[in-house]
């Protein structure tokens, strides 16, 4: 391969990856953007839920207890109570642990993928 051919071919992908600049760029606003919006959304939607089970749960907790006010099942029932909130968090624990994070910017690293899959077989 003769120096002029490299020349070239460096060339043309130095001309490649400014074009693809601008486009990633572009890529990214509207990613950012999109990701800023859904998460937004979907923590508002979470805290609304987390406020409104906690005070239900809370709500439900303090209705069992009263319920066994002056029994014999008192403390039995107030021990259950506290068991089935620890066993509740262990569980939600290990399913927070459990899923996979969500990939924010997936288009954006997609496409920069294919972008270097394209100057390596163009660089062969």
């Amino acid at each position: 391969m003769s120096i002029h051919s490299r020349v070239t071919k460096w060339r043309n992908v130095g001309r490649f990856c400014a074009e693809r600049a601008a486009d990633y760029s572009e890529l990214l606003a509207l990613e950012l953007e999109q990701t800023k919006k859904r998460l937004i959304r979907e923590l508002g939607a979470l805290v609304a839920m987390a406020v409104a089970a906690l005070f239900a749960l809370a709500f439900v907790c303090i209705a069992i207890i009263a319920t066994a006010w002056q029994t014999s099942y008192f403390l039995p029932v107030v021990w259950g109570v506290a068991a089935g909130w620890l066993v509740l968090a262990l569980l939600s624990f290990l399913v927070v642990r459990a899923q996979k994070p969500a990939r924010s910017l997936h288009v954006l690293h997609d496409e920069v993928l294919r972008d270097l899959d394209t100057l390596k077989e163009a660089l062969k």
